[in-house]
């Protein structure tokens, strides 16, 4: 097979931290308050703007709060854990790595005395219908290393007396929430916004600020600093929205606030909607017409558009061991680092081994068309190479 001659434009396809916005440059950065406090009044502002930014372009309901928190969407999860868990037996659904690992957060380190566990495989989803209204819930909006989502949350009660903590890294501003169904959700801008690392965004509904503040004086474990928003009983005005624990970058909230603002000139969380499932059905129109790949996700109403994960069908490959195909498919995504074609699409590491492509809305869609041609080079060449050694 011939080598393709159209390379892709921006060849950063990786599931986080992920591509910045298309046009993006450093100069996005140059009214950064870098060495100024965050506690400034200047600072205060630009915390302020970038929350109410999220909050507008999400269309969060106008009594529910969001800030910045330390640790990325995993001290943010974190965070509403340890701060929130423990009253209520809790229902924990876990598919993918990071979900599983909210599990054995709750079951090792909080010893939580009433947990019920959900697992799934990759590429599957576990029976949501099990949740039970009266327990808390935590699960993942979006399986960032299975690329499985849930298809919707139709199976969380609008009566329900638990709360439900919603990990939504992978999928908030490129999936439908609907708000009145999740009490607490997570994520980093430095996925579907394309922002920088270490900096996590809390939201958290009427409900939980009570639950935070009724547990606050009584949490049955040590809570760390960094995490004690209701540190005196109390969530005051601000604490979320910019009046952080810890110290966070303003390089960094200078450059969500440039995301933000790309967001708002494409159609807001509707424009970056469009963007991210244009960038999957490319894919899609691929995978229909190939005989050597297939999406990991067992069924389309579960398949992410994001985080896409895909499998490597083919007869040869699927007789290898498994530490022979994480060897022969990083042989095809190294060819594509190589040219300069695309970067970091290896599967995560404790997910079966094949190719993830980052679908998220700073992605151009003509980008993911030019890749699909490399893939088929790079899969051609290394079937060739492993052909020869299976004759031998």
């Amino acid at each position: 097979m011939e080598k393709p001659t159209l390379k892709t434009k921006c060849p950063n396809f990786s599931s986080g931290p992920c591509a910045k916005r298309p046009g993006w440059t450093v100069d996005a950065l140059k009214n950064a308050l870098v060495g100024r406090s965050h506690r400034s009044k200047e600072g205060k502002a630009r915390l302020n703007e970038v929350s109410d930014k999220m909050k507008k372009i999400l269309g969060l309901p106008a009594d529910y709060r969001i800030g910045i928190v330390a640790g990325s969407d995993t001290g943010a999860v974190e965070l509403a854990m340890w701060t929130l868990l423990g009253s209520r037996p809790v229902d924990l659904f876990g598919w993918e790595s990071f979900g599983k690992g909210w599990i054995t957060d709750a079951v090792k380190h909080l010893k939580l005395p009433e947990v019920r566990e959900f697992k799934a495989d990759y590429g599957k989803i576990p029976d949501l219908s099990q949740a039970d209204p009266k327990h808390d819930i935590v699960f993942t909006a979006n399986g960032t290393t299975s690329g499985v989502k849930v298809p919707n949350l139709d199976w969380i009660a609008a009566d329900r007396e638990g709360l439900t903590l919603c990990d939504a890294t992978s999928g908030i501003f490129a999936m439908e929430l609907d708000y009145s169904k999740l009490d607490v959700i997570t994520f980093s801008w430095q996925k579907v916004l394309g922002g920088e690392a270490a900096h996590g965004v809390l939201i958290l509904s009427p409900r939980a600020v009570q639950r935070m503040e009724e547990r606050a004086p009584k949490v049955a474990w040590p809570v760390p600093k960094i995490f004690r928003l209701a540190a005196e009983g109390k969530l005051k005005p601000g604490e979320l929205e910019y009046n952080t624990i810890n110290t966070p970058s303003l390089l960094c909230v200078e450059d969500a606030l440039d995301a933000l603002k790309w967001a708002e000139s494409i159609g807001g969380c509707k424009g970056l909607i469009a963007r991210s499932m244009s960038n999957l059905k490319v894919l899609e129109d691929w995978v229909e017409k190939s005989d050597w790949v297939a999406f990991l996700a067992e069924s389309k109403e579960i398949r992410s558009n994001t985080s896409v994960c895909l499998k490597i069908t083919a007869d040869w490959f699927t007789k290898l061991g498994d530490e022979e195909k994480t060897k022969a498919a990083k042989k095809i995504t190294s060819l594509l680092d190589k040219e300069g074609v695309a970067h970091d699409i290896n599967s995560y590491g404790k997910a079966p081994a094949g190719i993830r492509v980052w679908c998220g809305a700073t992605v151009e869609a003509s980008d993911v068309e030019a890749l699909t041609h490399w893939l088929d080079w790079a899969y051609d060449a290394v079937s060739k190479e492993y052909s020869k050694e299976l004759v031998k």
